[in-house]
């Protein structure tokens, strides 16, 4: 439903049109079925040529995860996503900082998406400067946004649909190449040989930890959803499961075709490589095509989340409410926040380089994860007492092992990642500070009912942690 003219520019809600098909179609476009080849060739030399078992021990990982974030959206559908999690379980200090820390991969992920379409249209197009096929695309997924979620739905059907048709294609001619390759194939190498050092899949796993942010964006919809309660945990776990089994098979059979990683040309641009070998120019230009056209998809649905987390925070009065809190009076979008994301997106993708992009973008990710399913424990099992067989393993069992392999994950990054991701959280540290008035205040929290006045009085959460 649109809303009228006279509604305020701050405040508002958002219109429920999205079902369970249309929010998985959200989360795969913002997974980027394609996603395996922005950072093959960057993973495939972290795990000496075994990255389709990094893929594995991510997609196990990313599932019990998944099933928490399942878990929190039936307590609190709401658009914050993790931010909301954590801020309705463990109090409001700890609610900023797993927002902020969402922040640092949302704010990244669009930077990457424009970083990697310049990348392959500049290598298409040499003539034409990759800055201008960054900032060309920023200003498309922008004007994208505003203009509406129903439009972005819209537009994830077709730009996903040319990634499965590319998939297949793919596949199709991979196994066609193999059945004609002279010395034998090991089907099973991809995953793990004898003498392999485990901690080189672990570390390649820690850095593919941003392929699955799209179950989380899906959470950020919740205020979108027709019947959020079930469509969104539902749409959560069919992503993770169809986006974990494209990603596990596509890069399986690219580790097949191209075992030869160390001769790659470039390891930021893997793909052409393999493409060239087992279907030359036509292969890779219908590869580029379709990956060009993930992007997008991923671009628009990962800058719509981050704008919306972005109001979230700002509707809460922990970001300039002016700024961050206003939605459009026509589109019922939060223009204002998403026009930012897509400045700050294109900026980076001009000056960062893409294997920290990556590695940042899994910090954010896996420090949230953690905390989803720390709060499963802490709401469910601690706060409700639910009892009973399934009771221990959805709000128990499920929840430590997700915990337990987020952590293995994330003190797997490397040095300069949480070097990184450390600088970014004391800056969120800050400005709570700053919030808080030297922490003497709780932090604002956010409503997420659809109302006009969004804060709750402390006597209100209270009851609500209780």
């Amino acid at each position: 439903m649109s809303a009228p003219s006279s509604t305020p520019a701050t405040g508002g809600t958002f219109s429920r049109r999205l079902g369970t098909p249309s929010l998985v179609l959200f989360g795969l476009a913002y997974m980027l079925p394609l996603a395996v080849f922005t950072t093959y060739g960057i993973v495939t030399e972290t795990t000496d040529g075994h990255i389709a078992g990094a893929y594995l021990v991510t997609t196990v990982a990313m599932l019990f995860t998944a099933y928490s974030y399942a878990n929190m959206t039936r307590a609190y559908p709401s658009a914050g996503s993790a931010y909301t999690f954590t801020q309705r379980t463990f109090g409001r200090h700890l609610g900023f900082l797993t927002g902020w820390t969402l922040l640092l991969d949302y704010l990244v992920l669009p930077l990457l998406n424009y970083l990697m379409i310049g990348t392959y249209l500049n290598a298409a197009f040499p003539a034409i400067p990759l800055w201008v096929w960054v900032v060309a695309s920023m200003l498309l997924v922008t004007v994208l946004n505003v203009i509406g979620i129903t439009l972005v739905s819209s537009v994830n059907v077709a730009l996903i649909g040319v990634q499965i048709v590319f998939v297949v294609v793919f596949v199709g001619t991979a196994i066609a190449y193999l059945s004609g390759a002279a010395d034998p194939v090991d089907i099973l190498a991809p995953f793990f040989e004898p003498g392999l050092n485990p901690g080189l899949i672990v570390a390649g796993s820690a850095m593919l930890a941003l392929a699955f942010l799209g179950f989380d964006a899906v959470s950020t919809l919740s205020e979108e959803a027709k019947d959020a309660t079930r469509s969104i945990p539902r749409a959560i776990i069919l992503t993770t499961v169809i986006g974990g089994l494209i990603f596990i098979v596509t890069a399986w059979v690219a580790s097949l075709v191209f075992p030869d990683f160390a001769n790659f040309e470039n390891v930021d641009s893997a793909a052409k490589d393999i493409m060239l070998r087992i279907g030359g120019t036509a292969l890779f230009t219908f590869f580029t095509a379709a990956y060009v056209a993930g992007s997008f998809a991923s671009g628009i649905t990962s800058q719509a989340s981050v704008s919306r987390i972005l109001f979230a925070m700002g509707r809460d009065g922990q970001l300039p409410r002016t700024v961050f809190g206003r939605i459009h009076p026509r589109f019922r979008t939060p223009f204002i926040a998403i026009i930012i994301v897509g400045l700050i997106g294109a900026f980076g993708a001009l000056f960062l380089p893409l294997d920290i992009v990556a590695s940042v973008i899994s910090f954010g990710a896996l420090v949230a994860f953690g905390f989803v399913n720390a709060a499963v424990i802490k709401l469910y099992w601690i706060d409700r007492r639910k009892r009973g067989t399934k009771a221990v393993f959805a709000y128990l069992v499920a929840p430590l092992i997700g915990l337990g392999m987020t952590i293995w994950l994330w003190t797997s990054l490397s040095s300069t990642t949480l070097i990184a991701g450390a600088i970014w959280v004391a800056i969120g540290i800050v400005l709570l500070a700053v919030l808080t008035g030297g922490f003497r205040r709780k932090p604002p929290v956010v409503d997420f009912r659809e109302e006009e006045s969004p804060v709750i009085a402390d006597d209100e959460l209270e009851g609500v942690q209780r």
